[in-house]
């Protein structure tokens, strides 16, 4: 099971001359449409960034390309894992095709959190330890941890 984030269609800006989604636009779903709704849940998107000049940097990714998608198909970005330590994000989205419901790809983050005025790794305030708690307390039954590659690089 997985945690529905959004869902985009595929746009010809985002396709190659092999005629399918070409390789960065798919770093740039996940970004977009997957890391940044889960950290706007978390008070630390944009709106953190801007007004509190704390936010999150993605230090390591990993990704995989199951099967492609081509300009008009639809897809859903999923969660599918999500942990934390005292500075540090591990999460994991999964791309489904939204009709044919096929895995088309994955992407593993590991992000600090950090203050942008220092421009340096900070420990998050107990509120957003408070709310990635509850959050994780009320998803991890439908987690799937299988295939991570950062787990060991939280201190816990």
């Amino acid at each position: 099971m997985s945690i529905l984030l959004s869902t985009q269609k595929i746009i010809k800006e985002w396709t190659d001359y092999n005629h399918h989604m070409n390789v960065a636009y798919y770093v740039l779903i996940f970004d977009l449409y997957g890391a940044e709704v889960l950290m706007t849940k978390f008070k630390m998107g944009e709106h953190s960034a801007k007004t509190t000049k704390k936010s999150t940097m993605v230090v390591e990714s990993h990704i995989t390309y199951n099967q492609e998608v081509n300009e008009e198909d639809e897809v859903n970005v999923n969660l599918i894992y999500f942990d934390h330590d005292k500075k540090r994000l591990q999460y994991k989205f999964e791309m489904i095709h939204k009709e044919k419901k096929f895995l088309a790809s994955t992407m593993e983050f590991l992000s600090l959190y950090v203050d942008l005025n220092d421009r340096k790794v900070i420990q998050f305030e107990d509120e957003k330890i408070e709310i990635m708690n509850n959050f994780i307390e009320k998803n991890k039954s439908i987690f799937n941890s299988k295939d991570l590659k950062f787990s060991t690089k939280l201190k816990k």
